[in-house]
């Protein structure tokens, strides 16, 4: 799709989710559409072109997650958001930033196989099928490997009786062949029963499957100080294929069997060296990293030991992951050139020039994302195709309730959640989803006890008013609200 996308019709598509921000969506879908420049370049000239990292520098809840997040939607790319101030925990400073790559290569394999899976769903379930209908009226098989005839002479004396006479019984049960007719009705039987499993008119029939038989590998595997998490998770992989693979027989209903064993039949059509193949291109080349709290990690202008040290330790460990460096993972060396790094923060106390030259250096396109206003979060409740007044409409019309928002209702809700952000604390359009969980809460109680089917909810600028004043008159209520 990001094929035929223009720049311009990526802002389009990302505002039917976000609303203004229109600085920081132009700047995402210019690096978006760069990627394909890139990749239709000379080939000379691909290797030499890098991708421009964005930081984005706005307060909580304006929209720089959905941001990234939709436009790694819209580019059908790999997508991992990390916390920076995760790196700065007691007993990790900053030790193995590269997990982040790991967590974008599994996404990329994990998007991977879903697609494949989806091209040979069709010739999995016809596999499926022919598992089932052999457990339920297994074949009648016409011609029997016969057992070879041993022409040796038993020695009465050496032998004991009871077992020449089993032998005996075994190669007479051996030779007997199903007759045509016998053949012939378990043919007609299967036939029809596949038909019935074709209509899916015998989905509650319990049929026995065998399923694989997964043993826990979370052994504690002590390895050698300094060890990174790759080599690790190489050897729980090496403990978990010398672990017998051993399958046990379960009483499911045929619904169920062709759930569990699709996945399996699939996984036999995929080959995995492809998908690992595809997947480390597509994280190369498509891959997006969304660095949040970054500002988190940016040093005091007061130097000295303690947690700027630590800081700028992470901001150290970064810098060759984002520079570009090559990444062992379990599916092979993933080389982060051509990823592109998203950082975003609210530098509340600290600058981004805080953060160390170099890393600055490496987030060279910066973009400041405004505050939301009052008209601001009105578009919110609005107009966005998840809009939360569509959310909550969804989820009343599942129970055959109607609710309507009226223009003053809608204006009001606005209101408070801005009034609400000013005199606490500022978090954004996240204000909305507690203002709006105050408000209608007690409807989701009561339906469909008391608010019955096919009712119809008007919600109007007094009802706001009589449900959420309080939050913005009690200030000491309101603190305690998200």
């Amino acid at each position: 799709m990001i094929d035929t996308l223009t720049p311009r019709q990526i802002v389009e598509e990302l505002d039917k989710y976000i609303i203004g921000q229109h600085d920081a969506k132009r700047n995402v879908a210019i690096a978006l559409r760069n990627r394909w420049r890139r990749l239709n370049a000379s080939p000379e000239m691909q290797k030499e072109i890098m991708p421009n990292n964005i930081l984005m520098i706005g307060a909580t809840g304006v929209g720089k997650t959905e941001i990234a997040r939709r436009l790694a939607k819209l580019a059908d790319a790999p997508f991992v958001k990390v916390e920076a101030s995760k790196f700065t925990e007691v007993g990790y400073v900053g030790r193995d930033v590269e997990s982040m790559v790991r967590d974008l290569v599994e996404q990329a394999v994990h998007m991977i196989k879903k697609r494949k899976t989806e091209e040979v769903k069709q010739k999995a379930e016809e596999a499926v099928e022919a598992l089932i209908l052999d457990l339920l009226i297994p074949p009648l098989n016409a011609n029997p490997p016969k057992r070879k005839s041993s022409k040796k002479e038993v020695d009465l004396k050496s032998v004991d009786m009871m077992e020449v006479l089993k032998g005996f019984d075994l190669k007479k049960s051996e030779e007997e062949q199903p007759s045509a007719e016998d053949i012939e009705l378990n043919q007609r039987t299967r036939d029809k029963f596949k038909e019935k499993l074709k209509n899916r008119e015998i989905e509650d029939k319990k049929v026995d499957i065998e399923v694989p038989q997964h043993f826990s590998t979370n052994v504690g595997v002590v390895g050698p100080i300094g060890m990174d998490d790759s080599s690790m998770q190489g050897i729980q992989d090496m403990i978990s294929g010398m672990l017998p693979k051993n399958k046990k027989k379960r009483k499911v209903t045929i619904a169920e069997a062709r759930k569990i064993l699709l996945d399996e039949e699939a996984s036999k059509l995929i080959d995995m060296e492809d998908v690992k193949i595809e997947a480390i291109n597509k994280t190369e080349n498509s891959g997006i990293i969304f660095i949040d709290e970054i500002d988190k990690i940016a040093r005091s202008s007061s130097k000295g030991s303690g947690p700027d040290v630590s800081r700028e330790g992470v901001q150290r460990d970064l810098l060759p992951i984002v520079e570009g460096s090559s990444v062992s993972t379990k599916y092979g060396v993933v080389n982060t050139d051509y990823i592109l790094f998203i950082a975003a923060g609210a530098f509340h106390v600290s600058k981004p020039s805080d953060l160390i030259p170099e890393l600055q250096g490496r987030f060279p396109i910066r973009v400041e994302l405004q505050s939301l206003s009052k008209a601001d979060f009105i578009l919110i409740l609005k107009t966005p195709k998840n809009a939360l007044t569509k959310q909550y409409f969804a989820l009343m019309e599942s129970e055959g309730v109607e609710i309507s928002f009226e223009d003053s209702a809608i204006e009001k809700i606005a209101e408070i959640a801005f009034e609400v952000n000013s005199e606490v604390e500022n978090i954004g359009a996240r204000r909305l989803h507690t203002v709006m969980s105050t408000l209608l809460n007690e409807f989701l109680y009561e339906i469909p006890d008391t608010i019955k089917p096919g009712s119809v909810l008007k919600i109007d600028a007094d009802l706001v008013n009589k449900r959420l004043s309080g939050l913005v008159k009690n200030k000491d209520l309101s603190r305690y609200i998200l």
